[in-house]
């Protein structure tokens, strides 16, 4: 055993080990896959073991590889810890918080965390999809994002902590001149037959594309087919007019010159949203930020469902889980 591993070995082994396929681990990280390879080589030359059975069809852990993993994963917890603790001169460095876009529940909380905590530092990103952001924000690159929490894979979700802030109302994003865009609010059956862009390709959106699947399964509604990941606003629109999509959407989104957004009815489907970060990080500005979306959650009913809503039920589990003192605050308040 050598005296010292480089975490980046560590963390290279941790991300094939859970996703057991060395591309799929190599984008979480954001690296390339050669160099990915390279460093599970590396380590294994310094351990003396063999961690993975590699073959042209699978990859699998060996039993050494099973015994590193727990082991391998205390480390990196750790270190990223110590490493968040200590960059940039401790918890004085700014905050880099992805709200998705400039519009919805995430741009909310942080412009009151600006207006309650003018001494703290938050730096705003715009990463479409929690997906990519927690991949970011296990990487160190990213701290805090928003989204729906209950799309992401087991492994990566271990890594994160997590608060229910909001279930967002789902809508549908239509031409001016659709045969739909007249209602004030779109029945889910009216859209049968109808084909609808949710993101499908863009790896970063995962759970978005999971949900919306889940949404139009039994309703005929068609998924429009994958497309690559569209960056920017701007290019949004463009892409988005050019192809004649009807997007599905949340009523909380970015106004589309020509096109109308719709609230879903008939179930009301629901897109929940928690705050999220990666655990063990020590800063004053996630504490302000989970102050102000529990007290934005409370004072506008933000985890109150519609009757006759749609939420799948892994959704439904852990907003409900992670969500009992927001319950509690709201109880009170009304109370007094």
């Amino acid at each position: 055993m050598p005296h010292d591993l480089d975490p980046r070995l560590l963390r290279s082994f941790a991300a094939v080990a859970e996703e057991l396929h060395f591309t799929r681990a190599a984008a979480r990280l954001f690296v390339a896959q050669q160099a990915l390879s390279r460093d599970v080589r590396r380590l294994e030359r310094e351990l003396g073991a063999e961690l993975f059975v590699r073959t042209t069809r699978a990859v699998a852990l060996t039993a050494d590889g099973t015994r590193l993993l727990p082991y391998a994963r205390k480390v990196l917890a750790a270190y990223d810890e110590l490493r968040t603790a200590w960059a940039g001169g401790g918890s004085a460095r700014p905050l880099l918080v992805d709200v998705s876009a400039p519009v919805g529940t995430g741009a909310r909380v942080l412009a009151e965390a600006r207006e309650q905590a003018p001494g703290v530092e938050f730096v705003a990103r715009f990463i479409s999809g929690l997906t990519g952001a927690a991949a970011e924000i296990l990487a160190g690159r990213l701290d805090v994002s928003f989204g729906r929490v209950a799309g992401l894979d087991p492994a990566v979700l271990a890594g994160l902590g997590h608060q229910p802030v909001r279930y967002e109302r789902m809508a549908v994003l239509l031409d001016e001149g659709h045969r739909l865009a007249g209602l004030a609010e779109v029945p889910l059956a009216a859209l049968a037959g109808e084909t609808l862009y949710a993101a499908a390709g863009n790896p970063a959106t995962a759970e978005w594309t999971d949900l919306a699947e889940r949404l139009f399964a039994g309703c005929g509604i068609e998924m429009a087919a994958p497309f690559p990941e569209i960056a920017g606003e701007e290019e949004f629109v463009r892409v988005v007019r050019k192809q004649g999509w009807s997007v599905l959407a949340s009523t909380e989104f970015m106004d589309v010159p020509g096109m109308v957004v719709r609230p879903l009815t008939g179930p009301v489907p629901l897109a929940p949203v928690s705050l999220v970060w990666r655990k063990g990080l020590s800063h004053p500005g996630v504490d302000v930020l989970r102050r102000v979306a529990n007290e934005a959650s409370a004072a506008h009913d933000w985890l109150e469902k519609p009757s006759e809503s749609w939420l799948p039920e892994p959704d439904m589990s852990l907003m409900v889980a992670d969500a009992p003192h927001v319950a509690r605050r709201r109880r009170t308040s009304r109370d007094t």
